[in-house]
C-alpha cells in the first residue's frame, strides 16, 4: 500500500586519499592478520568535474568520512578494520577513463571496494574490473538494469536505484493521471538506453502510448531541436531522461520554448541538486520516483543536518546511499573479521537493513540488487517551500517489493 507523507528533497575535482585511523589497538586477533595490508582501502570514483559533480561528486566524499568516523565511533578498540584509507579519482563519465582508473585503485591502490559510479556505461566497465579483480564494486549512482541482469556478478553490488525504480513510480503514474500518450528524450548511452526502455514499458502496460522516443548526444547543452521534435506529436507527456547539468539545461530550454504549458513534463531521474541549481519555479509540479529525500523524517534529518555542517550543502540521495553502503561494507568486514572478498560478499548477501538511507532494505541474494522503499514526489511551488532546499512533496511511499523488478533470468552469478 501506499501512504502519504510530505518532505522536502536534498550536492570532483582532483585525486586525492584520506587515511583514517580507527581508535584503540586491540580488538580481535582477525584485526592485524586478516586485513590485507593492514588496512582497508574504500575507492570513490565518480564525476568530480562534470555534469554529475554536485549530485554525488566530491561530497561523496564527505559521506563516506561519515560513515567510517561512525564505524569508529561504534567499535572503538574492537574495530576489525583498524586504519582505513579513502582513495578519489574523477571518470569524467567516461567508461575507458573509468575502467582504468578502476584498475589502478584495485591493483596499485588496493582498494578493497569501489563506491559510486554514475554514468551506466562506466558502471558496467567498473563491474567487468570488480569481477575479474575479485574485488567489491558497490554502485550507487549509475542506473542500468545490467548491473543486475547480463553484466551482474559476485562481487557487484547495485545499491540505490535503478531505471526499472524509476519508471515504476514516474511513467505508470503519470499515465493513471491522465498523460496517455509520450514523447520520450534521452541521452544516447547505456543509462539513457535503459531508461527510455523501461519507461516505455511502464507506460504502455499503463495504457498508454510512446508516440516518440528521441536520443540525444551526452553530455549536451542544446536541446532546442530535440524540444521541437518531441513537441511535434502533441504528447500528453515529454518525459526527459537525462540527469544532472544536461537534465537542468533541457528544462530551462523546455520553459524558454514555452512547453510547460502545453505538455505534462515527466522527470525519469532527479536529485534534489538539480531543483535547487535550476530553481524551483522551473520545476514545479514536477512529478519524479526519489530514492531518498533529507527531510523525510527526523532520522533523515538529524543526518542530513550533520552533513550540512560539513559539506554546506543538503546531501542528494547518492550522497546518503554513499554513506550506507560505506558503512555496511565497513560492517560486513567486522562480522567477518577479514576485508577478503569473498567473506564479505558472504556476509553482505542476503542482509537486512534499517538504516539511514534503506528503508526495508534487503539485499537480494540472487543477483544483490538492494531493494529498499522508493518515493513517488513532486516538485513544491514557491509559495509552499518553508526554508532552503525544502523542495518536495512525498505523494506516495513504493514498497521495496513493489519498486523493484524481480530477478532478472539473464542473472548468472
Amino acid at each position: 500500500m501506499r501512504s502519504k507523507k510530505t518532505i522536502g528533497l536534498a550536492a570532483a575535482a582532483v585525486s586525492g586519499s584520506l587515511v583514517l585511523a580507527a581508535c584503540g589497538a586491540g580488538g580481535p586477533s582477525a584485526a592485524s592478520g586478516k586485513i590485507s595490508d593492514d588496512k582497508v582501502v574504500l575507492g570513490l570514483l565518480n564525476d568530480q568535474s562534470g555534469v554529475y559533480k554536485d549530485l554525488s561528486g566530491p561530497n561523496s566524499k564527505v559521506a563516506i568520512e561519515m560513515a567510517v568516523a561512525d564505524y569508529k565511533a561504534k567499535y572503538g578498540d574492537k574495530a576489525v578494520a583498524k586504519n582505513i584509507e579513502i582513495v578519489m579519482a574523477d571518470h569524467q563519465n567516461k567508461p575507458d577513463i573509468a575502467n582504468t582508473k578502476a584498475q589502478e585503485m584495485y591493483d596499485r591502490q588496493k582498494a578493497d571496494v569501489i563506491l559510486d559510479v554514475p554514468t551506466s556505461s562506466a558502471a558496467l566497465a567498473v563491474a567487468t574490473q570488480a569481477k575479474t579483480k575479485k574485488k567489491l564494486h558497490i554502485n550507487i549512482s549509475a542506473g542500468t538494469t545490467a548491473l543486475t541482469g547480463k553484466s551482474c556478478n559476485k562481487y557487484t553490488f547495485h545499491w540505490a536505484y535503478d531505471t526499472f525504480m524509476l519508471a515504476q513510480g514516474t511513467g505508470a503514474t503519470a499515465v493513471e493521471n491522465g498523460g496517455k500518450n509520450w514523447s520520450i528524450v534521452y541521452p544516447d548511452y547505456a543509462f539513457g538506453q535503459d531508461m527510455n526502455k523501461q519507461f516505455t514499458n511502464a507506460v504502455q502496460k499503463a495504457g498508454g502510448t510512446v508516440q516518440q522516443s528521441i536520443p540525444t548526444p551526452f553530455p549536451n547543452d542544446n536541446f532546442a531541436t530535440f524540444i521541437t521534435k518531441a513537441a511535434s506529436s502533441n504528447p500528453d507527456v515529454v518525459g526527459i531522461m537525462a540527469a544532472g547539468g544536461d537534465l537542468i539545461n533541457f528544462v530551462k530550454q523546455y520553459n524558454q520554448a514555452g512547453m510547460k504549458d502545453k505538455a505534462q513534463l515527466a522527470v525519469g531521474l532527479m536529485f534534489i541538486t538539480d531543483i535547487h541549481s535550476l530553481g524551483v519555479d522551473q520545476f514545479e509540479g514536477t512529478q519524479f520516483t526519489d530514492a531518498w529525500y533529507w527531510n523525510f523524517d527526523e532520522k533523515n534529518k538529524a543526518w542530513a543536518d550533520k552533513f550540512k555542517e560539513k559539506a554546506n550543502t543538503r546531501p542528494s540521495f547518492a550522497h546518503a546511499a554513499n554513506y550506507s553502503a560505506a558503512l555496511n561494507y565497513l560492517e560486513a568486514v567486522q562480522e567477518a573479521g577479514t576485508d577478503a572478498s569473498d567473506d564479505v560478499v558472504a556476509k553482505l548477501e542476503g542482509k537486512k537493513i534499517d538504516d539511514v538511507f534503506l528503508r526495508n532494505g534487503e539485499i537480494r541474494k540472487e543477483d544483490h540488487r538492494v531493494l529498499h522503499d522508493a518515493y513517488l514526489v513532486k516538485v513544491k511551488s514557491k509559495d509552499q517551500v518553508k526554508e532552503e532546499w525544502d523542495y518536495e512533496e512525498v505523494v506516495s511511499t513504493i514498497p521495496a517489493q513493489e519498486a523493484f523488478n524481480s530477478v532478472s533470468p539473464d542473472c548468472k552469478m
